[in-house]
């Protein structure tokens, strides 16, 4: 009898899960759809922003994970890099010890673009949450800070397959520096 309640809790707890990701789903949908439209007025293209974001996660990328990470061939992923090289967006750097390989970086201007996209959202979500009252923002502030451990135990516990998704280190103490006064 024990398992089964166990697995009805289980179970339970899932549809929960299920439920709460939806709503977040719904949410961050409506704040990329906002941010879609912000770099559709500066004339950026999705593939464009998504290469920023990651090289902004990750300060420069080789070009080969790149083409991998846009799941486009090499010669798509250098039309792509070029493109961005020729607006100032991005950069090419070759390494000294090994001249072969190609790193991209992203340029101030690319990382700029980047939080003016960004900055449409953290302001709607500031006014947001600005409308909660210290409790709900107290209870708010707790279940970040449970799911951000809950995600880094749950990618901890199989590094080679969320390799691509651990936040850079600056970022993280910088999270906490935001999180934690």
């Amino acid at each position: 009898m024990r398992t089964t309640v166990e697995s009805d809790a289980q179970a339970d707890r899932e549809r929960a899960a299920t439920s709460v990701l939806t709503d977040f789903s719904l949410t961050i949908g409506s704040l990329r759809c906002a941010g879609s439209q912000r770099l559709v007025r500066l004339g950026i293209s999705m593939t464009h922003f998504h290469v920023l974001t990651m090289l902004r996660h990750n300060e420069a990328m080789p070009m080969g994970r790149l083409a991998d990470i846009l799941d486009a061939s090499m010669s798509n992923a250098t039309g792509i890099i070029d493109r961005m090289e020729e607006r100032g967006l991005v950069e090419r750097v070759r390494v000294p010890d090994d001249r072969r390989l190609v790193m991209v970086r992203p340029t101030q201007a690319g990382l700029d673009l980047v939080d003016e996209v960004e900055l449409v959202k953290s302001e709607v979500m500031v006014r947001a949450l600005a409308r909660l009252d210290n409790t709900q923002l107290a209870r708010l502030s707790a279940a970040a800070s449970d799911i951000g451990a809950a995600l880094e135990a749950e990618m901890a516990s199989d590094p080679d397959r969320f390799a691509d998704l651990h936040p850079h280190p600056h970022q993280r103490s910088a999270h906490a520096a935001h999180t934690n006064p």
